[in-house]
């Protein structure tokens, strides 16, 4: 039944109704207690959300009125004095427990203070109901050269939603690069901001280890100041980068990190230099078999070598599921420099073939048994190496492309950032690499040992003629 309304005795349709919205006057008196209660609840928010700042001025503002501005000079004077003392005595923990939460505290408040517009020009800012839904700061923690926000994402987001727009991000903040990883809890991400640049200068060669630890070889510096520890034991190592980009800084650090055990006699090494020994010629006496120039030699090393890994897993089959060297039964490690020439340039094919079907075996079967390969390559793609996903480990260096950034490293990777692409030139031995357990690409820089160093260690450590 349709709506009407009876106005003046005439019945009319679907008429509208008069509404009148009802008027309520206020005292001013009330008006101005309840703006001054809403004033004073702002401020004690503030007051209390900001504590870190106003409480030290509450206390600082009363002892100045109670006892007079000397004895705010003298609290103020000891407080350097006694933090300055820290510092000097203890700086770990000066660190740890002072100037980082301080220097947080501000970052924050920069952080802040841009975090709406980064969002929402980022596109990391969702609008439903009527309503621009931004993901929030839970807690800034500050590091050398970097800043750890982890931020409680909108319901939708994933962290690499963050990764994708992480060099925005790094634009907006005025930092070198910014990375995006898992948070520790349920819907948050942790954005890594890096301020300033660690590994700007060349690492000098670390110490050689007496005994080598094969899970954790020293080879560099890590970008949060940490050293670089390769795990050689269960894995093969690729090595891929442009001319120039300091394939054999990695190559040298590692075989550095080898040579305690070569001398002691637990570790043998094979090298093999396509390039006429132009790369590894120089540390000759290191190798305990050695080829340059003849490929039929560096098929039957490799063949041999294979031969060794099948023998040895054959023996250990149920007994271990690791092989530890011994001076009866070392370790074996396969130094390739540019492997493309044994397994794309080669242009005989019958020697090709054999290299092919001996390398696949020993990257199958040689992580477990001690038979280990260090490869360094400069084109990454399937056809220059078909055998690109037997090696576990990979290290990224300078690359041409961003899109072989991801063939090398992972899908995802250069989103993630490693910016393998855009490391200069002028900084050879900086690359990227996937830390164990850690989906987050690690930046980090390769010692660089110089011809006499190689000389030195041949000499100290050598065991070829």
């Amino acid at each position: 039944m349709p709506l009407i309304n009876i106005i003046r005795g005439e019945t009319i349709p679907v008429a509208p109704l008069n509404v009148r919205t009802p008027f309520i006057k206020l005292p001013i008196w009330l008006v101005v207690v309840w703006e001054a209660v809403k004033a004073l609840a702002w401020l004690v928010t503030i007051y209390v959300r900001h504590w870190y700042a106003t409480l030290p001025i509450t206390g600082l503002t009363w002892l100045s009125l109670a006892h007079g501005w000397q004895a705010l000079a003298g609290l103020v004077g000891g407080t350097a004095a006694a933090a300055t003392g820290w510092a000097f005595a203890h700086r770990l923990s000066w660190l740890r427990f002072g100037w980082w939460p301080i220097l947080a505290r501000i970052r924050r408040l920069v952080y802040r203070r841009r975090w709406m517009a980064a969002m929402v020009t980022a596109n990391l800012s969702i609008f439903y109901d009527k309503r621009t839904i931004i993901p929030q700061i839970r807690r800034v923690r500050c590091r050398a050269g970097r800043d750890e926000v982890l931020v409680r994402m909108v319901t939708g987001q994933i962290p690499d939603d963050f990764a994708k727009a992480s060099e925005r991000l790094a634009h907006t903040f005025g930092v070198r690069q910014v990375k995006a990883m898992p948070g520790p809890t349920y819907a948050t991400v942790l954005l890594v901001l890096m301020r300033g640049d660690t590994l700007q200068d060349t690492i000098e060669p670390l110490p050689v280890p007496y005994a080598p630890d094969f899970t954790a070889l020293p080879i560099g510096v890590q970008e949060d100041g940490d050293l670089y520890r390769l795990r050689l034991f269960g894995t093969q190592v690729l090595i891929v980068g442009a001319t120039g980009s300091g394939k054999g800084s990695v190559i040298w650090s590692i075989v550095r990190a080898l040579t305690g055990g070569v001398g002691a006699g637990l570790v043998e090494l094979w090298g093999l230099d396509p390039k006429g020994g132009m790369e590894l010629g120089i540390g000759r006496a290191l190798f305990a078999r050695f080829a340059s120039r003849d490929f039929a030699e560096m098929a039957d090393m490799i063949e041999q070598a294979a031969k060794v890994a099948q023998q040895r897993a054959a023996r250990l089959a149920g007994q271990t599921r690791q092989h530890q060297p011994t001076p009866d039964e070392p370790l074996i490690v396969l130094v390739i420099d540019e492997l493309a020439n044994l397994t794309a340039y080669l242009t005989e094919r019958q020697l090709k073939d054999r290299i092919k079907a001996a390398l696949g075996i020993v990257l199958t079967q040689g992580r477990a048994v001690g038979v280990h390969v260090i490869a360094a390559i400069q084109d990454p793609r399937k056809e220059v190496l078909p055998a690109r996903g037997l090696f576990p480990t990979r290290i990224g260096l300078r690359l041409s492309e961003p899109a072989e950034v991801d063939m090398v490293l992972g899908d995802g990777m250069r989103d993630r950032g490693a910016l393998c692409d855009r490391i200069p030139q002028t900084q050879p031995g900086i690359g990227y690499v996937v830390l164990e357990g850690d989906p987050t690409p690690m930046r980090v820089r390769l010692t660089y040992c110089d011809d006499d160093t190689v000389r030195d260690m041949a000499d100290d450590y050598g065991v070829a003629a």
